[in-house]
Formats: structure tokens, sequence, C-alpha cells
């Protein structure tokens, strides 16, 4: 865990400590929720752009984007770009609770749920995992100054 943290006061432009425990606390408390059954989005959610930034989350934290799309069942089909995908854990797709945007997407390097639906697949290389979705307070989970997913796109 000490290598995301320096990691993560390398991603933002302030270099502080405070981005690296937000990037270790922010997916923590996301996945928290998938134990909220409330919170668990049991429907792929219309709506979502083309695209979405996506963060890896296991001892080297990477940084990518996902192209949103459907398979023939309309369940969500997202094709990772970027460094790091693993080769199991799961995907979840992290929608503001507030505004109902989704935000993001992790990808997890660990056990996923056992009892939770999915909602779709993301594909990264020649592995698919499981994607699972989840409404979080999103200002409880991701800082202004050190943004999960990193710096807001002009286009929302």
């Amino acid at each position: 865990m000490g290598f995301a943290a320096a990691t993560a006061c390398g991603r933002s432009s302030s270099g502080s400590p405070t981005c690296g425990i937000a990037l270790i606390a922010g997916p923590s408390l996301i996945t928290q929720q998938l134990a909220n059954a409330r919170a668990v989005i049991t429907d792929p959610p219309r709506g979502l752009p083309d695209s979405l930034p996506a963060l890896v989350v296991q001892q080297k934290t990477g940084e990518g984007a996902v192209i949103v799309g459907r398979d023939a069942e309309g369940r969500l089909s997202m094709q990772y770009r970027g460094p790091g995908f693993p080769p199991q854990g799961y995907g979840v797709l992290v929608v503001d609770d507030t505004s109902q945007r989704a935000m993001g997407v992790l990808v997890v390097n660990g056990t996923e749920p056992v009892n939770d639906p999915h909602i779709g697949t993301i594909i990264g290389g020649s592995n698919a995992l499981n994607l699972y979705g989840v409404r979080v307070d999103w200002s409880s989970v991701s800082n202004p100054r050190c943004p999960l997913f990193g710096p807001a796109s002009a286009t929302s």
C-alpha cells in the first residue's frame, strides 16, 4: 500500500500526502458500498458517456480509460485502455448518488463480491472481469484537490 500512496502523491500537482491517503481511502470506501444493498446498481444505467476514466487499484496503481458499449443482451461491455489491468478481480462503475452521473470505473485486483449482481464486463487485453455498479456520495470519496479519477473534464 505504501507504493500506491507514493504514486498518488506524484499524480497530483500539489504532491501532497493527502492525495496519497485519498487514493487509498477513496477506493476502499467505494468497494465497501458493495455491501450496502441500497447502493448497489442492479441494472446498467442509461445515458453513460462513450468513455469514462478508469483507475486500477492494486500494488501498482494505473490510470486509463474505458470505452463504453453494450453487448447483445444490453449489459455493459467496457474496453479498458491503459496499463496494469489485472488477470483477476472485478470492475466497479462508480455513480454519484446525488447527480446520478457516472464518475468512472475502478478496476480492483481482489476477490469479487459474492452476492451482488454484475451489470456487465470490463475487458483488458485477453482478460474479462465482471463489472458491478455502486452509487456513492461522491464528495465523501473523492477530494476535489486530488480527484480520484484525475482532473475533471471540461465536458460532462
